[in-house]
């Protein structure tokens, strides 16, 4: 009976350290949630934002090509709105115009590691290097200086995200995927976006996919007409006072 006693009295600790754990998790964030898992904790990066003023966010992965850059952009100019490109530090070398072309249209720049490498595989000096030389060429070029960093393959744990905090970098991911880079059409693409969005999304495309210069127009036009507003991911997300839940929604 005492025995009894004593692995409920156990059990009861446990538990009640889990709660008070997110509990403080909560109330304390820094823009990351701290999740308790046995003696373990992890960092979640923001996947959507909880708002309800229909404010989403568009965003643009650029790694391997760049024909269609200049399309989009026009594109975003025509409906008067605004995206953020990641980008990946070989992009960079390789398309310094288009750098400064992203950035001279008023769209967000952020930083898409230098390698495109699986960033949990390396070490936390390598991850800083990774991303410090990405926006050293950036800033340089374009005279901007990423405060978002999105992780090649939406690959991370706690060395990538405790690092790029460490950097004053936000990790960011998506709650709706385009599926662009399948090469499914431009229909497809159009239905698949304007079917998952919501308020506080963070949408995910590729710059140079094979259909985006044909369903971004149609994206952005029935986006508009049910009244989202498309701004940039430091826009959409707050900035201060926040947490992120277990699930990747950041909560003012």
């Amino acid at each position: 009976m005492i025995g009894c006693v004593r692995k409920k009295t156990l059990v009861c600790a446990v538990v009640l350290a889990a709660a008070i754990a997110v509990a403080i998790g909560g109330a304390f964030g820094d823009g990351f949630a701290t999740v308790y898992a046995g003696a373990s904790t992890r960092r979640i990066p923001i996947y959507c934002v909880d708002r309800d003023d229909k404010k989403i966010a568009l965003t643009f992965d650029a790694a391997w090509g760049a024909d269609k850059t200049e399309g989009i952009l026009e594109i975003l100019d025509d409906f008067n709105v605004e995206a953020t490109f990641f980008l990946v530090g070989f992009w960079v070398d390789k398309f310094p115009d288009q750098v400064k072309a992203i950035a001279e249209s008023g769209c967000e720049i952020g930083n898409h590691s230098a390698n495109h490498l699986k960033m949990s595989a390396l070490s936390g000096d390598e991850i800083a290097q990774e991303l410090e030389s990405v926006n050293d060429k950036i800033e340089d070029l374009a005279g901007v200086r990423p405060t978002n960093f999105r992780a090649p393959f939406g690959d991370y744990d706690n060395d990538v995200v405790n690092t790029a905090d460490s950097l004053g970098l936000n990790t960011i991911q998506w709650d709706v995927d385009s599926l662009d880079w399948k090469g499914i059409s431009a229909a497809q693409i159009t239905e698949r976006v304007c079917s998952k969005v919501k308020s506080g999304s963070i949408i995910l495309f590729h710059n140079n996919s094979d259909h985006i210069l044909d369903a971004l127009p149609q994206v952005l036009a029935k986006l508009l007409n049910a009244g989202y507003e498309p701004v940039t991911v430091s826009e959409l997300i707050y900035q201060d006072n926040a947490n992120v839940d277990a699930n990747g929604v950041q909560h003012k």
